[in-house]
């Protein structure tokens, strides 16, 4: 067999493989003897059929069958031996039929898409901003009143006021008003503050035991699946109703009372004697929520990175073979027109592939088998505190973490966890980084403008 490569030129080349008879003859033959072992051809003992009625029922499949395994490994060999940094996989040229009956020698040209040649070097020239997010006073007051609520108490008045949980009865009415026979019927709770429409809010407010109020629960509640759970149907069912309105039966009222800030939830919250104040109270909810607003802020800067040198590198891609290839290969049947939508966006996740790998081998940043199992046993250590179990000894987490890498998606997981983090590392050691200081609800406009 010979196997000839082209020079390069617009990022195309030409993978010339010549076959001759004597590169799968042999091959050949002893799938046919194979065949001939356990072929049960009619006027024939198993084992015993002649050769040449094997060769004319099996020989032409059997050579497409080998011939073609024959190219693949040796395209393979060649472009990994080679180091050859091919786009996409080898496309033959030519799709003239092939003689498999009568020729014995064969001739095969692929075409393959190089990538681009190019380096990466992160200097004090590059430039990105990184946005610290700070919470706000705003933000900290609902952050309050979300856990004044969850250490609320819950009583159940006589009157509703706005915000309070009605247990009612619902039942579906037909077109005259009445209770359908045959209609949904459940027992459930309404809360206030997921009904969309106004009006049909204000109907719950100042309601008691046994008041009923008529609504159209289509315009009341828009999210259908919140709704089909209140109702006691699935989500399809939600779209097929055969009358929207509904007869709510008050049955129950639910009122939360939030816990006041005072030293008894600091000490619920945080711990006895942690928490002294108000004041104290606030600024440890403001240090925890900029804690865990630090990886969104790693997250955008990410993204800036990954924008910054899709820009700066202006890679040239061979497209054409790309769009050719990805049209051939899609497991979904996609035309050219179809792939013009959203190849733009294939060809920028695919340069950020190579220039992410021309980083990570830049900047050595690996990960090794050692490196994944100990940061498992870490996230295990971690998972055992919070739920307040004792942390087990190193041989414990080892196991354990052994059993949870068995699983291939999980394994992989952690490695992109692992890389994720170095990769952010080299960014902020590398990039000139400028801190901004923003709110949440300006960092939120930020990242959507974006």
């Amino acid at each position: 067999m010979n196997l000839t490569q082209s020079k390069a030129k617009d990022l195309m080349a030409t993978i010339t493989v010549d076959v001759v008879a004597s590169d799968y003859t042999e091959k050949v033959d002893k799938v046919l003897k194979d065949y001939r072992k356990t072929a049960e051809v009619p006027g024939f003992r198993k084992g015993k059929t002649p050769m040449g009625i094997i060769n004319k029922k099996y020989r032409t499949s059997v050579i497409v069958e080998e011939v073609n395994k024959l190219i693949q490994d040796e395209l393979y060999k060649h472009i990994t031996g080679e180091k050859v940094r091919v786009l996409g996989s080898p496309m033959p040229i030519d799709d003239t039929p092939i003689d498999w009956e009568n020729a014995v020698d064969f001739k095969f040209v692929y075409e393959i898409a190089l990538a681009p040649e190019f380096d990466v070097k992160i200097t004090a020239k590059d430039k990105l901003d990184y946005q610290k997010i700070k919470a706000d006073a705003k933000l900290v007051d609902g952050y309050c009143a979300d856990i004044a609520k969850r250490y609320g108490k819950m009583s159940n008045p006589e009157v509703s006021i706005e915000g309070d949980l009605i247990f009612c009865a619902i039942n579906q009415l037909d077109v005259d008003g009445n209770v359908m026979e045959n209609g949904i019927k459940n027992d459930a709770t309404v809360a206030m503050d997921y009904i969309a429409d106004k009006k049909i809010k204000k109907q719950f407010i100042g309601v008691k035991a046994d008041d009923v109020i008529k609504v159209n629960v289509m315009k009341a509640f828009t999210n259908h699946s919140d709704l089909g759970a209140m109702l006691g149907v699935d989500h399809a069912a939600i779209h097929n109703l055969t009358s929207e309105e509904f007869q709510f039966t008050v049955k129950n009222i639910n009122q939360l009372t939030p816990a006041e800030l005072n030293t008894e939830l600091f000490d619920k919250v945080y711990g006895e004697g942690t928490v002294k104040d108000v004041k104290e109270f606030r600024a440890k909810i403001q240090a925890e929520a900029e804690g865990q607003f630090v990886a969104e802020s790693d997250r955008m800067l990410k993204n800036d990175v990954v924008t910054y040198f899709i820009d700066k590198l202006k890679l040239q891609m061979p497209d054409d073979f790309l769009k050719r290839w990805l049209v051939q290969t899609s497991e979904q049947p996609i035309t050219m027109e179809m792939l013009e939508t959203e190849y733009d966006m294939y060809s920028k996740s695919l340069q950020w592939q190579l220039i992410e790998n021309k980083i990570l081998e830049n900047y050595e940043v690996k990960v090794t088998q050692d490196d994944v199992v100990a940061h498992t046993k870490k996230l295990i250590g971690m998972q055992m505190k919070q739920y307040g179990q004792p942390e087990g000894d190193d041989a414990q987490l080892t196991e354990i973490a052994t059993g949870i890498l068995k699983n291939e998606e999980e394994k992989k997981k952690i490695y992109d966890q692992i890389f994720d983090e170095r990769t952010l590392a080299v960014y902020k050691e590398n990039f000139k980084l400028t801190e901004k200081t923003v709110t949440y609800d300006e960092f939120v406009k930020l990242a959507s403008a974006k």
